[in-house]
């Protein structure tokens, strides 16, 4: 009794500082990758092809809109679906535990087994969860089949949240064309805005995904100038 309450004091007095909002974070570099990307990408086409800033600026905040809402409706989708998912295959093992209780035991035992627990030490804990039904169905929700039960309001947050990084990315390269009239001016200043952006935008996604900030910023950065050149190009090649 004196260890249990021991170690309870020392997991109340140890504090893991992980990171847990990986939903969020994911959203967002999807919605600003792609805001900063895509529109800067097309304002380069734009100018390429030696349209006036006004038209540039108009045909790139109709692509943030239009991107934001298609943007958000897919990760609006893509959130449904794994909620969707999970309320099948929680009806699932709901049925196989009601039906075969003992092959479902079975199954926690491998599952144990396979952690290198040996029979004689897991069978206690089988013995326990087939006594707790609702610990039995989450043990195997999450051991057997790798499921987490998600946010009921996550595909609306997910949409909202991919939804404003697009609008948010995609106002950077746009925001020179809305004060620099002269195209080749304002493309410059796109160009330069955008660069520094997406080095930024890299390297934060870089530490928060752990991976290298550094060489995360100069791929994010290289990415979207190599789609803005080949648009730019293409724009030169048919309208010379």
């Amino acid at each position: 009794m004196a260890a249990h309450e021991h170690r309870l004091s020392l997991l109340h007095d140890h504090s893991e500082k992980h990171f847990t909002a990986s939903h969020i974070v994911r959203d967002i570099i999807i919605g600003v990758s792609d805001g900063l990307t895509v529109p800067f990408a097309l304002t380069a086409g734009l100018s390429g092809a030696n349209v006036t800033s006004s038209i540039v600026l108009t045909a790139g905040i109709a692509e943030v809109a239009a991107g934001a809402i298609s943007m958000g409706l897919g990760g609006y989708l893509a959130a449904k679906s794994e909620a969707d998912h999970y309320s099948r295959e929680l009806k699932r093992e709901q049925d196989e535990i009601i039906a075969e209780p003992e092959t479902e035991a079975a199954e926690v035992a491998e599952i144990l087994a396979e952690y290198g627990i040996q029979e004689h030490e897991y069978e206690p804990v089988v013995n326990a969860l087939t006594k707790n039904p609702q610990a039995w169905l989450d043990f195997m929700m999450k051991f057997e089949l790798g499921l987490e039960k998600p946010d009921p309001r996550r595909a609306l947050y997910s949409a909202m949240t991919i939804a404003i990084g697009y609008i948010l990315g995609g106002l950077v390269p746009l925001s020179p064309y809305m004060f620099i009239q002269n195209i080749t001016q304002a493309l410059m200043f796109s160009v330069l805005v955008t660069l520094i952006a997406l080095l930024i935008f890299g390297f934060v996604k870089g530490y928060f995904t752990g991976n290298k900030p550094i060489r995360s910023a100069l791929e994010t950065a290289l990415i979207g100038a190599i789609a803005s050149a080949a648009a730019f190009g293409l724009a030169k090649a048919f309208h010379p």
